[in-house]
């Protein structure tokens, strides 16, 4: 008889949440083997693997509806984990640039050397959205914005990047507690988002639909929903919802 494991001990061994299962059973992406007479989901070696090729799709910044069409086209899970690990070695290649990088950066400025740019930024690349942003909204847009980047200090990039990590952390908690996302409490941190959108020039005001486009985009492209999903599964619509929200009622 095939090992069956509980929601809880699933969820245990793979370090989320039971409720995180839940949701993708409900959504199709994990389905339990049977649900059991007490209401208890279990499922079997199949999910584990199955569970698997999610998260590492997960770790690489994939969306849930992007995960699904995976998986779904895939269907040998031999194949797939070749794939994944694929892409994990392509991702291993891009932060080792990036540690190597900063050793480079952190040698030189211990020993007073010269800094070359190359060096320094490596692995990274500020302008990778450029086409993305001028096609949406824009080359003015993107040149205000990019003007006024640089016209930035070190320090003053730094904290206006951190504002936006704290923002972000704080959807995950609020959607990890459950708290609907036109509530006060919710509606507040996206004010604090609106207002940080509104602190850089886009090229004219954040209007409605600027801002409920934004929000779309955070779930339809994982490069983007990873900032929020990294704080919990589904953070992500979470933070489009609450954005909707709060376009319908105040802009």
């Amino acid at each position: 008889m095939e090992t069956e494991w509980s929601i809880q001990e699933l969820a245990k061994a793979a370090g989320t949440t039971s409720r995180t299962l839940r949701h993708y059973g409900e959504i199709g992406l994990l389905p339990p083997v049977r649900i059991g007479s007490n209401g208890y989901r279990y499922y079997g070696q199949e999910s584990l693997v199955r569970l698997q090729r999610i998260l590492l799709l997960r770790e690489l910044g994939l969306g849930l509806p992007a995960i699904a069409q995976v998986l779904d086209g895939q269907q040998d899970a031999a194949a797939a984990l070749r794939t994944h690990l694929e892409l994990l070695k392509q991702e291993q290649g891009r932060i080792a640039r990036q540690i190597a990088s900063v050793r480079t950066t952190l040698r030189k400025t211990e020993a007073g050397e010269q800094l070359m740019a190359d060096e320094m930024f490596d692995g990274f690349d500020h302008t990778q959205y450029k086409d993305e942003v001028i096609d949406k909204w824009g080359k003015d847009a993107y040149e205000k914005s990019d003007r006024w980047w640089r016209s930035q200090s070190k320090a003053e990039q730094q904290a206006f990047m951190q504002t936006h990590r704290d923002i972000a952390a704080d959807y995950g908690r609020a959607h990890a507690a459950g708290l609907p996302v036109d509530g006060d409490e919710v509606q507040a941190i996206v004010q604090r988002h609106y207002d940080w959108i509104g602190a850089s020039p886009t090229g004219g005001p954040v209007t409605a639909q600027y801002f409920t486009g934004l929000g779309e985009m955070y779930v339809a492209d994982p490069r983007f929903g990873q900032n929020y999903d990294k704080h919990g599964a589904g953070t992500a619509e979470y933070v489009r919802d609450a954005m909707k929200a709060y376009a319908d009622a105040r802009l």
